[in-house]
């Protein structure tokens, strides 16, 4: 990733030697032409070319964080990780949104409570005898 966004300073630098003074810095990672702000119509036109050109069916941008947070979550990312990265506010509001991920987790979560306990019976098991030499 911050290879592809140095290639595209690179090429920003660029179009701002050939704009010349018709250049409005703004400190935008994705300007228009001349260092504006880019016009949100035009964005989702260029979006929608793109999504077009590569072959993938028609969704709006907020689709994009809902799969990006299923898949986060789905992959054991802690909830609290996935709130930052989406820029909510509260944590319940991620999980609210994202409860139809969970019940895997929960299984997960279920797996290593069980290996849990079976290592604590195990291990008081096998202290018994040490327990009853002393007592």
């Amino acid at each position: 990733m911050m290879a592809k966004l140095r290639a595209h300073a690179e090429f920003q630098q660029c179009e701002k030697c050939s704009v010349g003074a018709n250049w409005r810095e703004n400190n935008l990672v994705f300007p228009s032409g001349i260092g504006t702000p880019m016009d949100p119509h035009r964005l989702m036109d260029v979006y929608k070319q793109l999504l077009k050109r590569a072959g993938l069916p028609d969704c709006r941008l907020h689709d994009l964080s809902h799969t990006a947070a299923t898949l986060m979550l789905g992959w054991g990312i802690h909830p609290k990780v996935v709130q930052e990265r989406l820029g909510h506010s509260r944590i319940s509001h991620t999980l609210g949104t994202y409860s139809h991920v969970l019940p895997s987790i929960q299984g997960e979560a279920a797996e290593k409570m069980d290996e849990l306990v079976l290592r604590t019976g195990e291990k008081e098991t096998t202290s018994k005898p040490l327990q009853e030499k002393i007592g």
